[in-house]
């Protein structure tokens, strides 16, 4: 059974204590209620709630894979003492009390020493009361997709997925497609996934809400809270791709892209006024389907085009068939799907200019070059790893230096993303000492470089300390399939945690362990945030040589 880390246990403990009883249970909610990503699959999904029996007031609620582990109402039960919903404050209840007798003895087990008694009762009336209040919401709420439309949607999904656009276009390349239908006159597509963090289609409204995000996003400060609200502000629909974790591989050199088995398409609406919604209305959902049923005959036909370096200006013309039950006169729609090049290269400027001002400002404030390399030494191995939670655990526990993430993530998939810095003792201690006497590691970063001496381009590691600066840690060659595949997978397991790493700085470069460290061979875990290229704003890196005479 796992067990709450000391870290954990003392960060709870310093919780005010409440004398109240919380009601906890796990419910599987019908397949009615399932938002349109859920409808394909035959087991639903599973509801947790936690509910202050006292206040009346609930807590946290979590929708849920229903393969997922009692670690998940766990892992709902410490939202609902650290950051649960409002009204509710932070603080731990002295009672809990649960209707299955298996998540009571677990919740006994992870809870000793606590000070919280962890009950059974046959029935939970509040919680009961709730659930049916949800069930009838969401009911009367939730718009219900044809069959037949769902199936067609996650068909053309899936073959974007087969075609993999992210291999080759970036987010600024903008594909407009031009419906005049459904209230709408065109979409325009921008395709995520070349950083990895996360795959899938944005279909802004307007092209006005697209330059707005770029334009916020290159403006942020503070990456929670305006992170969030730029991405709030956002008009578009979309679509993407959510892996389902159940392999349990460690070494991601030896893992491939997912199969198409493990992908599951969530399909979107994202709006001012509105907010974040996981579900489509007919016509939305129709939309939709002649956009990607277009994008992909356009990506079939001019794949090759597509992958050269110039964003070149295409443009066709597609009949579509639409379903039976849609509200387009005719059978089949006309729509023409155009790249955008000039809007390409203003995008792009855009994300230069801040760039240019940030390292400008960066300069300006510390005097010292903006990437350094000065910490890490050139004799290591460089590993990426996802390492399974049971060993993070242990990596807690064991490590002569721990440095706890800066909020509480999600325990979920096949681990913790890591990167490990193999290097000799000595030079691993100086290497800890360094990161703490810069006030810890803030984050990880893979940026682009290109070396315009031998024309190839790089993926560069950093490190981001708290007192700002930026060191290069590792340099990837773009063009190795291996590393693509790898730092795919790796991003894949940190988009599942939230955006939450790890690096790890291990021993035994000239010993039987070299390329493969062991558990006792690592000296620190410490757990960061994974820094999204456009939150840096360094845009790409070009390497120059400094002669000193």
């Amino acid at each position: 059974m796992p067990a709450l880390t000391p870290s954990i246990r003392r960060r709870l403990l310093q919780l005010k204590q409440l004398p109240s009883v919380w009601e906890g249970a796990r419910l599987q909610m019908p397949l009615r209620h399932q938002p349109v990503e859920f409808h394909t699959d035959d087991h639903g999904s599973d509801c947790i709630l936690w509910v202050d029996g006292s206040e009346g007031i609930v807590r946290a609620v979590e929708v849920v894979s229903p393969i997922s582990g009692q670690e998940a109402v766990v892992r709902a039960l410490l939202r609902a003492m650290e950051m649960p919903q409002n009204p509710g404050k932070p603080a731990r209840p002295q009672k809990i009390v649960v209707n299955d007798r298996e998540l009571q003895f677990f919740l006994r087990g992870v809870l000793q020493d606590m000070d919280i008694i962890v009950d059974y009762v046959p029935s939970l009336p509040l919680i009961d009361e709730f659930y049916r209040h949800f069930a009838a919401t969401v009911e009367s709420c939730s718009p219900q997709l044809s069959p037949q439309l769902i199936k067609q949607l996650n068909d053309q999904a899936f073959e974007i997925w087969h075609r993999a656009p992210w291999e080759y276009l970036s987010e600024e390349r903008i594909i407009a497609v031009d419906l005049n239908a459904w209230d709408l006159e065109t979409l325009y597509i921008s395709i995520m996934g070349m950083l990895g963090i996360e795959y899938g289609i944005l279909m802004y409204r307007s092209i006005d809400s697209l330059r707005q995000f770029r334009q916020a996003v290159m403006n942020i400060h503070e990456p929670t809270d305006e992170a969030q609200e730029a991405f709030l502000q956002q008009d578009c629909l979309f679509v993407t791709f959510d892996r389902d974790d159940s392999d349990d591989s460690v070494f991601l050199a030896r893992l491939g892209t997912p199969e198409i088995d493990d992908i599951q398409p969530s399909f979107g609406s994202i709006h001012p006024l509105e907010g974040l919604r996981f579900n489509l209305q007919d016509d939305e959902a129709n939309a939709m389907l002649v956009a990607l049923s277009a994008l992909n005959r356009f990506l079939k036909q001019h794949q090759r085009e597509l992958t050269s370096s110039q964003f070149p200006e295409l443009s066709n013309q597609y009949r579509i068939a639409v379903p039976a039950n849609s509200n387009a006169k005719g059978s089949t729609v006309t729509v023409r799907i155009s790249t955008m090049p000039a809007l390409a290269t203003e995008l792009l400027t855009m994300m230069d200019d801040s760039g240019e001002a940030n390292n400008e400002a960066e300069d300006i404030n510390t005097g010292f070059p903006f990437i350094q390399d000065t910490l890490v030494p050139d004799e290591k191995i460089t590993l990426l790893r996802v390492s399974p939670w049971e060993e993070v655990q242990l990596l807690r526990q064991q490590t002569s230096f721990y440095q706890e993430a800066p909020a509480v993530f999600p325990q979920v998939g096949n681990g913790l993303p890591i990167v490990i810095l193999q290097i000799s003792q000595p030079k691993g201690k100086a290497l800890i000492q360094a990161i703490q006497t810069a006030g810890g590691l803030r984050g990880i970063c893979f940026n682009p470089g290109f070396d315009p001496y031998a024309k190839q381009t790089y993926e560069l590691g950093l490190l981001q300390l708290e007192n700002g600066d930026l060191q290069l840690f590792a340099e990837f060659q773009d063009d190795n399939l291996e590393y693509r595949r790898v730092r795919k997978k790796w991003n894949q397991c940190c988009s599942a945690t939230h955006g939450y790493c790890g690096l790890v700085i291990a021993k035994g470069i000239t010993g039987v362990a070299r390329g493969n460290p062991q558990l006792k061979d690592m000296m620190a875990l410490m757990e960061t945030r994974f820094i999204p290229v456009a939150e840096l704003g360094l845009g790409t890196l070009e390497m120059h040589i400094e002669f000193d005479y």
